[in-house]
């Protein structure tokens, strides 16, 4: 377990150093147990994956607290009313309405809030486990891709999770998994920063179930982590099953964010 340990120390300190960039603050006030308001500055480093650099309001909850950032009026209100509110329980409907009444006068609405996840072995987990759990089925075969083989998709609506093809965030490694012919799963990395890289996953309806998502997003990982770049994942509050995904591939949820966007 020392070396999944000191992966997971390794990606909460990239965490940390990023998130500091995004929320315009410094590490230690991503580390420490207060709530902290900015206005947004858009800072080199920042990530850019669907981001403007119009940010009315952003909100990230870790460590059991919150950052903000956003615009001067934006964050007044915020820091009146959410000063000393804990992260544990923030991103619930409610709040958000409350939210949607701060950010509407000023041209803004709510955007989408995510669960994000660092690679970090389950400590239950056995090395005999996880490559009985993530091995390749039979008549599956992987095939890598690099940037510029990825082109070939940028049309391709069947793996608009895996890659995104934002200019800002570049598409820079997949993984698919293909029997006769057909790609049956894909997972693409985008570079949202030059230090984190996103995993997106997609796999087709007819092989769901065999752990092809888990597999996938497993070898990506690795193969990120070798690139020398922090793999993180990210999905929807409701969809169980990527959660399950970002699980059984290795990795553990570690913050939430919630943006919003011009109306």
């Amino acid at each position: 377990m020392q070396k999944d340990t000191c992966l997971y120390a390794k990606a909460k300190d990239a965490l940390y150093k990023q998130l500091a960039l995004d929320y315009c603050v410094g590490y230690e006030d991503v580390a420490d147990r207060e709530n902290h308001f900015t206005v947004f500055t858009p800072l080199p480093g920042r990530r850019r994956f669907r981001t403007s650099d119009d940010c009315g309001l952003k909100v990230a909850a870790v460590n059991g607290k919150l950052l903000f950032t956003g615009t001067e009026e934006i964050m007044a209100c915020c820091r009146e009313r959410y000063a000393t509110t804990s992260g544990d329980w923030f991103m619930d409907v409610e709040r958000f309405r409350e939210l949607e009444e701060i950010v509407r006068p000023h041209g803004f609405k709510l955007g989408s809030a995510h669960p994000f996840y660092l690679p970090a072995e389950r400590p239950e987990e056995t090395e005999e486990a996880a490559v009985a759990e993530t091995a390749t089925p039979s008549g599956i075969s992987i095939v890598k891709y690099d940037r510029g083989s990825i082109e070939q998709f940028r049309d391709d609506k069947r793996f608009q999770n895996a890659y995104s093809f934002e200019e800002t965030a570049p598409d820079m490694l997949g993984v698919g998994a293909v029997a006769n012919g057909k790609i049956l799963g894909m997972a693409g990395a985008s570079a949202d920063s030059e230090t984190l890289w996103q995993i997106g996953i997609d796999v087709d309806r007819e092989a769901r179930g065999k752990h092809l998502g888990a597999l996938l997003v497993r070898i990506l990982k690795e193969d990120i982590l070798r690139a020398g770049h922090m793999p993180f994942y990210g999905t929807s509050m409701s969809n169980i099953g990527s959660q399950r995904v970002a699980h059984h591939a290795g990795f553990i949820a570690a913050w939430a964010e919630l943006g919003s966007s011009r109306i």
